[in-house]
């Protein structure tokens, strides 16, 4: 299973992005996750610029379309999803890369409920399909946690291996369809 991870911050030292480097360091050998650095390069979205295809956006494009899962962990700003990722999702949009994409969402947040609500909204609305088994909250944030803190922690281990388990299970179950 191949799996592309989108940090939607990026602060270098970003709780999500070490989230998502936890869970890529969890991942059992036949489960490759690979974090997509570019969201820095991404444009600001414009639709007259679409037919450009240029090459930030024609990259992720094509990272989400060789993925099996995408897997996404974003912050809250301002009752939001950050415009990181927003920017990322609307290059999307008029694509079909996102068309029945299995993701699954990690929300190192119990507190962030406004940003998770919207970003699940934003991808029904783009017809992906949310693995709402591996879709969970972690209390990573205040805890006062770094990488190794969280690989530490058997709860957020735990959480996160079951994260994986249900993205397989997920795609398991499409491939008997």
């Amino acid at each position: 299973m191949k799996i592309l991870a989108l940090p939607g911050s990026l602060r270098a030292a970003s709780l999500n992005s070490a989230l998502l480097r936890v869970i890529a360091r969890l991942a059992p050998a036949e489960i490759s996750i690979r974090q997509f650095d570019g969201m820095a390069h991404l444009p600001l979205f414009n639709p007259d610029l679409e037919h450009l295809n240029l090459l930030p956006v024609q990259s992720l494009r094509e990272a989400i379309r060789a993925a099996d899962v995408l897997l996404i962990a974003s912050p809250e700003y301002a009752h939001g999803i950050t415009g990181v990722m927003k920017n990322a999702l609307d290059w999307m949009v008029s694509c079909e890369v996102f068309v029945n994409k299995p993701v699954a969402i990690l929300n190192a947040s119990p507190r962030a409920t406004h940003a998770d609500a919207s970003l699940r909204e934003i991808i029904k609305m783009m017809s992906g399909d949310i693995i709402a088994d591996a879709s969970i909250t972690l209390a990573i944030v205040g805890a006062r946690l770094d990488e190794e803190g969280m690989l530490a922690d058997p709860g957020i281990t735990a959480d996160l291996r079951g994260a994986l388990a249900a993205m397989q299970a997920h795609l398991s179950s499409r491939a008997a369809v």
